[in-house]
């Protein structure tokens, strides 16, 4: 059987393969755990999505929800007749089954960016970016058209609004649902949305941007036989937004033992395995400024110097935006004509934070 579908697929590229593979294996409403067994144990299933994801060498359907229609992990009942293709891959918008239908009609939006931040033991900024990411679940009647607007720098220097208060978005990608050349020519988001969760559209902003929660630390050791470690932190956003779940993992040496801590607020927790202080601040209020001390015995002998990783921080801040992105609205049309609620959500949250250390 494995023979047939790598004869059947001599035309597929290797990086085409890989691609393929990769969204089988990332799909987790087919496995939850990918492993060797895994795969052992759902060999037919894998067969039947990379025959269906890949016809003839070419990508073709790759939308989760449409090959569940037709691709079960239960067994399938032979049916008499010459087999017919799911309705989804007959339609115009393949993406979308007809005749969905609720009793309440919602659309959900969560603007949602990470903050990529990589500052020097000096305090320079090495690294800042912010990845943004349009999620929606779509919880709406028939076959719907939607359509988003942000304050999107290049709308506002088409339609000649004040540009203080727009975003200029970089390495823009949609979901296969946006029609494309609308948004080339007058940056409108329109489209038919799939039934459910999805993500809209990502993007990229290289921009400098401040360092949402300051760290500083200071350690000390002491004749070889204890350290301690001030760390200060202090939030540099507005008074109005909080930072919620904050961790701050501060690096310690492997060898030490006897934790002390004292912290102005949180509490702190030494975890061996990783020879990290993990700080926790539950509420993080903006323009405050916490403090962390620990003391720790270390080894008589002083051991080989060890390599200094830095400090990385954790945390989301709910109502808020890095980028100052806005959903300026979001039309929904239907020939029904009924009336949908849209809610939206904005979140900022750290990405891959890093705060790099001297001592």
């Amino acid at each position: 059987m494995f023979s047939t579908l790598s004869h059947s697929h001599l035309n597929c590229s290797q990086t085409e393969f890989c691609l393929t593979a990769a969204f089988l294996l990332n799909h987790s409403e087919y496995f939850k755990e990918v492993e060797e067994e895994s795969i052992r144990d759902n060999f037919v299933i894998v067969y039947e999505l990379l025959d269906e994801v890949m016809d003839y060498g070419f990508p073709q359907t790759t939308d989760s929800k449409i090959l569940q229609e037709y691709i079960m992990q239960q067994g399938h009942k032979l049916e008499i007749g010459a087999p017919r293709p799911p309705a989804t891959l007959t339609n115009a918008v393949s993406w979308r089954s007809e005749g969905v239908k609720y009793r309440k009609n919602e659309v959900f939006i969560d603007l949602i960016e990470s903050v990529n931040l990589l500052v020097s033991a000096s305090g320079s900024v090495l690294k800042s970016e912010v990845v943004g990411n349009v999620k929606l679940k779509v919880i709406l009647s028939g076959m719907p058209e939607l359509r988003l607007g942000l304050n999107d720098k290049a709308l506002f220097e088409i339609s000649g609004r004040d540009k203080s208060k727009s975003v200029e978005l970089d390495d823009v990608k949609f979901h296969q649902c946006v029609r494309l050349s609308r948004f080339e020519n007058d940056r409108t988001i329109s489209f038919i949305p799939p039934d459910g969760e999805f993500e809209l559209m990502s993007y990229r902003l290289y921009t400098q941007v401040k360092p949402l929660i300051w760290i500083e630390s200071v350690i000390e050791k002491y004749s070889h036989s204890r350290v301690e470690i001030m760390v200060k932190a202090k939030s540099q956003f507005k008074h109005r937004s909080t930072a919620n779940n904050v961790e701050i993992c501060v690096p310690v040496p492997s060898d030490a033992d006897t934790p002390k801590f004292k912290t102005s607020t949180g509490s702190a927790k030494w975890l061996p395995e990783k020879s990290v202080v993990n700080w926790s601040i539950k509420s993080f209020p903006g323009g405050k400024e916490y403090l962390m001390r620990a003391h720790f015995d270390l080894p008589s002998v002083e051991g080989e110097m060890e390599a200094k990783p830095p400090i990385t921080v954790k945390f989301e801040i709910p109502y808020f935006t890095v980028s100052g992105i806005q959903v300026r609205y979001l039309k929904i049309i239907e020939k029904s004509g009924y009336h949908a609620l849209p809610w939206v959500r904005y979140i900022t949250q750290s990405g891959d934070y890093q705060l790099r250390t001297n001592q």
